[in-house]
């Protein structure tokens, strides 16, 4: 009957091995960011092959998209779970993470191997993939800000987390007011929220005349070069997996923190070269952690810091999809989530105002970073990062 809706054929039975294959060609495909990956599994496992309905599909990517995570990779550990059950989520994520981890970890080597030598066009082309690195944290601030800040006292939070953040106050601060905050304020209680946001700004004004000076336009804590113990890497791994709402740009301030500003694992210079090569893979953009892992703590901090990342996006589908689709329904809960999500927006605009004085330090830098800019707003294919990246790297061979 025309116009009725669309009925799932069913899963049809895969081996371990049939699921990890496939999950690894994802991998092996998924250019293009977020959009383009869940579009790449949406059209062959929903619209194609029909597992589940485009309305079941539309719920599991509701709960994602509310939870922290790359949505994309916990959309296939879930395709992966409906399959073959726990075994078959974990071998489908893993299958989908694979190829993206592997090339990091050989440009990592290559990197941190060749440090030395990264002078003449190498440091050239690394210089102005720092300026068009900085102009995809911009652009991703207004891109995932017009979709978290949708109304005014959301928009108000993102701007009191940036303020915040700018005046050095610790990121849970301002995750934690600005969830309860707007939890407060969507369930009517208007004078609690009221005084949430209150506490909050006489927090953030005393601790910027305590310190006298913007914190993150002031230089790192440490010096690069810190050494950095497994448990450090770790707790970075999981508190940055436990905290990436809203996209995988989300996770740039909670590892630059923790690397540069308070562990002085690596520079500002190598934390964006990271972000450039991650970039260019097929892969999710939080797997630059796997370089961060690699120059904190070699091959072991590289694989310890992507296990962690990564385990809370395994767990909260492999363990609890149901329990916590039930509870991202609950008003309360969403507007939680959804204040926090704000308040990630502001200390991501934060960590690009902390960085551009070192980054924008030439003409030449200024100029990439105005073009790729640019092109970011311009672009709508799925390989735009891809192309911004490679002319950027092309820019600083000719002209750095």
């Amino acid at each position: 009957m025309s116009g009725a809706p669309e009925a799932a054929v069913g899963i049809p039975h895969q081996s371990y091995g049939a699921i990890f294959l496939r999950f690894l060609r994802f991998g092996s495909l998924a250019w293009g960011g977020p959009v383009a990956q869940i579009g790449m599994i949406q059209k062959e496992l929903v619209e194609e092959e029909r597992w589940i309905t485009k309305e079941r599909f539309r719920r599991a990517l509701a709960v994602y998209q509310v939870l922290p995570g790359p949505e994309a990779h916990e959309l296939c550990v879930y395709f992966g779970m409906l399959a073959r059950g726990r075994m078959g989520g974990f071998l489908a994520g893993l299958g989908f993470m694979l190829p993206g981890f592997l090339l990091m970890f050989a440009l990592s080597w290559l990197y941190v191997g060749s440090q030395d030598a990264l002078t003449g066009g190498w440091a050239a082309a690394f210089a102005a993939l720092q300026a068009a690195v900085l102009a995809l944290i911009v652009r991703a601030v207004h891109r995932i800000g017009a979709h978290a800040a949708h109304d005014r006292w959301l928009l108000a939070i993102a701007a009191a987390s940036l303020l915040a953040s700018l005046a050095g106050a610790h990121f849970s601060v301002s995750l934690l007011a600005g969830g309860a905050a707007y939890a407060l304020l969507k369930t009517g209680r208007r004078r609690w929220a009221l005084l949430a946001a209150l506490a909050w700004a006489g927090l953030v004004t005393y601790v910027l005349v305590d310190s006298g000076a913007p914190a993150a336009l002031a230089a790192p804590a440490a010096e690069p070069g810190a050494p950095a113990t497994l448990l450090e890497i770790f707790w970075s791994g999981l508190k940055s997996g436990l905290l990436t709402f809203g996209g995988a740009y989300t996770v740039i301030p909670f590892l630059q923190d923790d690397a540069v500003v308070r562990g002085g694992w690596m520079s500002n210079e190598q934390f964006l070269d990271g972000i450039a090569m991650s970039g260019v893979l097929p892969a999710p953009l939080i797997i630059f952690a796997t370089f961060v892992g690699f120059v904190a703590g070699g091959v072991a901090g590289a694989l310890l810091l992507t296990f962690a990342i990564f385990l809370p996006a395994f767990l909260f589908t492999l363990v609890a999809h149901e329990p916590l689709e039930r509870l991202t329904a609950n008003p309360a809960v969403h507007g939680f989530l959804d204040g926090v999500t704000a308040a990630v927006v502001g200390l991501i605009a934060a960590t690009a105002i902390g960085l551009a004085p070192a980054v924008l330090d030439s003409a030449p830098a200024v100029a990439v970073f105005a073009g790729a800019l640019t092109l970011l707003y311009l672009l709508k294919h799925r390989l735009a990062i891809v192309l911004v990246i490679g002319l950027a790297a092309a820019a600083g061979l000719l002209f750095f």
